[in-house]
């Protein structure tokens, strides 16, 4: 029983960590007893006046501070190879497309991780591409090779990568050997990482090995753009530097037992003897902590009051996990400026929200989007509306979960908004089954006609160790929008940093009474007129 309470997660899994940084140099101490030089006694003719004594001052202290401040961690270079023309999972887009965009969304981590991406037929030739490549290879700490089976490349890159320490590969020849932390990597499965491992290591190395192997698999095998940057994120983590985001995956061990059996006994004791909230733990016991989907899918399948009290007490309140995260600051995300002509202003950005309620019975109807977490549910419903508070508004979004046990449920929340300095963002907060989240909206830009919008969102559950990015397509029906000649939507798309092919569609094909409504007394519309639409 301890088990299950102590495998609530998120942070309860162990990873190899970096070696520590190096300490910092002792910090260098003015000697007491200086004289004064405000004294006039000590003033000597022709000495500087205190004030250019003062000024001189601070511009040596900047000086110093300059030259003495941490210089920043050099870059993590990775390189990757991909075969010519092969397809990745996503939607046909070819890995080379894939890994180019992971590269710009790496920069989004880190500024000092940099990768670039060659395919395999420049390992065939002689020529420019290919010298920059092995200028490349010289320099790297990780190398990825995805879809590479031609002999020739095979055999190339093994002569050329030999003193890299991170070598991974996906989909592969058998002949390409793995690397992690400079020992060979042997696993059951040749041309590819995963596997069992096999061969002799110490049993330590052995474990952290097989932790790091574990982990890149299951997110490989999730298939989607975020999993493929996380792969990567683990290895920098594990063997060359810290990575900030990745933190909550090393476990606090038994202060997190201690202070959940401290703190919240009469929760624990009622989660575990509610069926549905004991189901809620034995289902995230079997998730990976950065697994959004399958840690939402249970709590989403088997929320319960009690659920929520447990969650509340555990992390809300006593953060027993000593988990921590925060809104991601990158992408940054311009809002739309102008809407039929006119500047957005903070009502009008409302009203783009509102959308179609009053003419339907919800505001929009979700396309696809970016996060697999929430775009795995189905018929998504919106409700953006004005509170009888002055200034309120508030969001609801409406959706249906196939739980784990097959049945079809309706779910609902209720988020809290308030706009941001600039119109068209706005921040978002909701207690989701015990977890506060926080996120930031922006609205991307809406069709004149209202016939499609797209929202970005970034967001954390702090005391969860989870943050996130996403973005909505939405339309007044849940199909997806024709394309204008103008192609505004695939701008606003580029303008997000988001693929076609990254878009999750959800699945609105049997949504049968909807639990919709506001509240009486709300509003809608303050500024904007909206059509009846043409379904």
């Amino acid at each position: 029983m301890s088990l299950e309470i102590a495998s609530l997660r998120a942070g309860l899994r162990r990873l190899p960590a970096c070696p520590a940084a190096a300490p910092s140099p002792p910090p260098t101490f003015r000697r007491r007893g200086a004289p004064n030089f405000c004294s006039p006694s000590l003033r000597r003719a022709g000495a500087p006046s205190p004030a250019a004594g003062a000024a001189r001052a601070v511009v040596e202290t900047k000086e110093r501070a300059a030259t003495e401040a941490t210089p920043s961690p050099p870059p993590v270079r990775i390189v990757a190879v991909v075969g010519e023309g092969a397809s990745s999972p996503l939607k046909g887009a070819t890995w080379s497309e894939v890994m180019l965009h992971t590269a710009k969304r790496l920069k989004w981590v880190d500024d000092g991780f940099e990768m670039h991406v060659f395919t395999d037929n420049f390992c065939q030739f002689k020529d420019q591409a290919s010298a920059k490549l092995q200028e490349e290879l010289r320099h790297a700490d990780i190398l990825v090779i995805i879809a590479v089976t031609s002999q020739e490349s095979v055999k190339w890159i093994e002569r050329n990568s030999k003193n890299i320490q991170n070598i991974i590969s996906f989909d592969s020849s058998p002949g390409l050997s793995n690397k992690l932390g400079g020992s060979v990597v042997q696993t059951e499965t040749k041309g590819t990482i995963f596997g069992k491992l096999v061969g002799t290591f110490e049993s330590k190395q052995t474990k952290e090995t097989s932790d790091v192997i574990e982990t890149i698999s299951e997110a490989w095998m999730r298939r989607n753009s975020d999993d493929i940057r996380f792969c990567l994120l683990i290895v920098i983590n594990a063997y060359i530097r810290p990575v900030p985001i990745l933190k909550n995956l090393r476990s606090k061990g038994f202060s997190t037992l201690n202070c959940m059996v401290k703190n919240c006994g009469p929760q624990i004791l009622n989660c575990l003897l509610d069926p549905n909230c004991r189901k809620a733990l034995q289902c995230l016991n079997q998730c990976s902590p950065v697994d959004q989907v399958c840690n939402y899918r249970c709590i989403a399948s088997y929320e319960s009051p009690n659920l929520e009290a447990f969650s509340l007490c555990v992390l809300q309140k006593n953060n027993c996990l000593e988990l921590d995260a925060a809104i991601p600051e990158k992408p940054y995300i311009p809002p739309m400026v102008k809407f039929r002509g006119e500047n957005i202003c903070h009502e009008s950005a409302e009203d783009l929200f509102v959308g179609w309620l009053g003419n339907l019975d919800w505001s929009w109807r979700v396309v696809a989007g970016q996060n697999p977490a929430y775009d795995q549910f189905p018929c998504q419903y919106q409700l953006f509306y004005r509170g009888k508070a002055k200034g309120s508004f508030w969001y609801e979004p409406v959706f249906q979960v196939r739980t784990l046990e097959g049945k079809m449920v309706w779910r609902r929340r209720r988020y809290r908004v308030k706009r941001g300095k600039i119109p068209g963002t706005f921040y978002f907060s909701v207690l989701d089954n015990g977890v506060v989240s926080n996120e930031f909206w922006t609205i991307v830009d809406v069709s004149d006609d209202l016939s499609w919008g797209l929202f970005h969102y970034s967001g954390a559950a702090r005391v969860a160790g989870q943050s996130y990015t996403g973005a909505v397509l939405v339309s007044p029906d849940g199909q997806y929008p024709k394309e204008t000649d103008d192609g505004r939507l695939a701008s606003a798309l580029e303008n997000c940093g988001i693929k076609d092919w990254e878009l999750y569609a959800v699945d609105n094909c049997s949504c049968l009474d909807p639990p919709l409504g506001i509240p009486e007394g709300s509003s809608l519309h303050c500024v904007i007129q909206v059509d009846k639409p043409k379904l």
